[in-house]
C-alpha cells in the first residue's frame, strides 16, 4: 500500500515538473525557440487554437521565428495573437509567413525574466508541497482507519518528505539553468 502511495506522489509531482518546464519553454532567452509561441492561442473561425495547431514553425536563424501557416487565411489572425501576446515582439507578415526577429535582450528586460522564472518555480514548489500534504493527510487517515501501523505512517512522511526534497531539488535545477539561458547573451 505505501509503495502504491510513493508511486501516486512521485507521478503527481513529476506532473508539476512538467508544467514547469512547459512554462519555461514559453520565456524566451537570447535565442530563438519555436516552443517561445507554439501555445499562444489563436482565433481561427470563432475558436482558440494554439498557434502550432495551425502552422509549422521553424528557426531559420538564431534569432529568428518563421511561422508558416497551413491556411494562408488565418496569416492576419496568427500576426494579431502573437502582438497580443506578453512576449513583446512585433511579427512582420510578407503574405506568406510570419517572421519574428527576436532583438537582443536588454539587461533589464533579462532582470525581469530572471523574476518571471523564479517566480514560476516557486509555483513549482509550491505545488511540490501542497502534493506532500494531501499524501501525508491521506497516510494519517489510513492510520485512522488502522489500514497501516503508526510506524508504518512515521516511515511513510519521512519517505514522502524525501520524495518531496527530490522534486524540490529537481524544480530547482530547472529554474538554474533557464535562468543562465537567460543571462547569456
Amino acid at each position: 500500500m505505501l509503495k502504491d502511495i510513493y508511486k501516486s506522489a512521485k507521478s503527481r509531482m513529476q506532473g508539476a515538473v512538467n508544467v514547469l518546464e512547459e512554462d519555461l519553454a514559453g520565456i524566451r532567452t537570447g535565442r530563438a525557440n519555436p516552443a517561445l509561441v507554439e501555445r499562444i492561442a489563436v482565433e481561427y473561425y470563432g475558436t482558440m487554437v494554439p498557434l502550432q495547431q495551425l502552422a509549422s514553425i521553424s528557426v531559420p536563424e538564431p534569432r529568428s521565428l518563421l511561422i508558416r501557416p497551413f491556411d494562408s487565411s488565418a496569416l492576419n489572425a496568427i500576426t494579431k495573437a502573437i502582438q497580443a501576446s506578453d512576449l513583446g515582439i512585433m511579427p512582420t507578415n510578407d503574405g506568406k509567413n510570419v517572421r519574428i526577429n527576436l532583438p537582443i535582450l536588454t539587461e533589464e528586460r533579462r532582470e525581469e525574466l530572471v523574476r518571471m522564472v523564479h517566480h514560476r518555480v516557486e509555483e513549482g514548489r509550491v505545488a511540490v508541497r501542497n502534493i506532500r500534504r494531501d499524501i501525508i493527510r491521506e497516510l494519517k487517515e489510513y492510520e485512522q482507519e488502522k489500514l497501516i501501523s503508526e510506524d508504518e505512517c512515521e516511515r511513510g512522511e519521512k519517505e514522502i518528505q524525501k520524495i518531496t526534497d527530490e522534486y524540490i531539488e529537481i524544480l530547482e535545477t530547472i529554474g538554474n539553468h533557464k535562468e543562465k539561458e537567460i543571462l547569456e547573451e
